[in-house]
């Protein structure tokens, strides 16, 4: 566990590797005694210096919810991030590439909350009750870690690698089976990637309810209006300059992203 000034320490080197597009060395080589406890205050603090400059919470995303993931990091879990108002991006606006260190792109069922939801012993039926509409999501993710050299640590200390997000129109989940929707990744005409929303611990209504329960534990709570990002259909793909991005799933549609 580190002393409060290592966290400080830590999370100013995150945000002057985030505004300078140069990133640090992994926090587990110059910070041994690091764990998730710390990498989670880590977060928050550089949330918090986000909000206080103006900046506010549009909701939340949830990161290694596939087994997979979770094997290669050595957890049990997902972990979770906060998604903010200037990380939000558009259809129709080219996202400069180099704003970001290491940029890649992650195929999502966004979830768009019309009431708020309960905390502990939140479940899928709560979930679905309160979801206005699911939409089609491609997340910007991002690492301010050296070459994606990440442990569990150094991503939930870098508010899960997320940097950007963009949403489709999207429709009312009901009619909709959440388990069963094709997603693939396209880049012009080349596939990059495929999934299904079951890769999504099982069922991505799963993973927003798990969110909730485990945020409800900070005193966090999912708020009417708040979009969830409940995880990756597909691996991650790296973006390049001059190309464009596109996901398109079963029942929602396409969603896409352009960059310069």
């Amino acid at each position: 566990m580190l002393s409060d000034r290592h966290r400080l320490h830590v999370a100013q080197q995150l945000r002057s590797a985030e505004h300078a597009r140069t990133p640090v060395a992994p926090l587990g080589a110059r910070f041994p005694g690091i764990d998730t406890e710390d990498a989670y205050e880590i977060q928050l603090l550089n949330i918090r210096h986000r909000l206080e400059a103006g900046d506010r919470v549009t909701g939340h995303k949830v990161g290694l919810s596939s087994p997979v993931m979770q094997a290669m990091m050595g957890v049990e879990e997902p972990d979770y991030g906060h998604l903010l108002h200037s990380m939000e991006l558009y259809e129709d606006t080219l996202v400069p590439a180099a704003a970001y260190c290491a940029p890649r792109v992650e195929v999502e069922v966004g979830f768009v909350l019309g009431d708020d939801l309960p905390g502990a012993g939140c479940t899928v039926s709560d979930v679905l009750a309160a979801t206005e509409r699911v939409v089609p999501a491609l997340e910007l993710i991002d690492s301010r870690i050296a070459d994606w050299r990440i442990t569990i640590a150094d991503t939930i200390a870098d508010n899960a690698s997320s940097a950007g997000y963009v949403i489709g129109e999207g429709r009312d989940p009901r009619g909709l089976d959440l388990k069963a929707i094709e997603a693939t990744l396209t880049r012009g005409p080349d596939a990059l990637a495929s999934g299904r929303s079951d890769a999504v611990l099982g069922d991505p209504a799963a993973s927003v309810a798990w969110l909730a329960r485990t945020v409800a534990r900070f005193g966090v709570e999912l708020r009417k209006g708040h979009l969830i990002l409940p995880g990756s259909c597909t691996r991650a793909v790296d973006v390049a300059a001059g190309r464009t991005y596109t996901a398109d799933f079963t029942g929602l549609g396409p969603v896409s992203l352009s960059f310069i």
